[in-house]
C-alpha cells in the first residue's frame, strides 16, 4: 500500500461533502445556495441529509458544489484582507 502524499494547498483536502454543504449553507443560505447552483436538492426543501445523498450520486454536481466551495474560501480571504 502507498502513502497517500499530504497535500498541504488543497483546500479540500480532508474536508468531507456534509462539511462542505454545511458550510456553504451557512455562508450562502439554502436560497442563496440554489440560486448559485441551481439543482433541486438546494431549491426544494433543502437539507443537508438530501443534499448530501444527491450529491454523492452526481458527479458534476459535487464538481459544482467543490468550485463554489473554493470561490467561498476566496471570497472570504478577499473579505478578510479588505479588498
Amino acid at each position: 500500500m502507498t502513502d497517500v502524499p499530504a497535500q498541504p494547498k488543497n483546500p479540500l483536502h480532508g474536508m468531507t461533502l456534509e462539511k462542505i454543504v454545511t458550510e456553504l449553507a451557512d455562508y450562502y443560505g439554502w436560497e442563496g445556495l440554489g440560486d448559485r447552483i441551481n439543482i433541486r436538492c438546494f431549491t426544494h426543501d433543502p437539507s443537508v441529509g438530501s443534499s448530501l445523498k444527491f450529491l454523492r450520486k452526481t458527479p458534476w454536481a459535487r464538481e459544482k458544489v467543490e468550485s463554489l466551495y473554493l470561490f467561498m474560501l476566496r471570497d472570504m480571504r478577499r473579505a478578510e484582507q479588505g479588498y
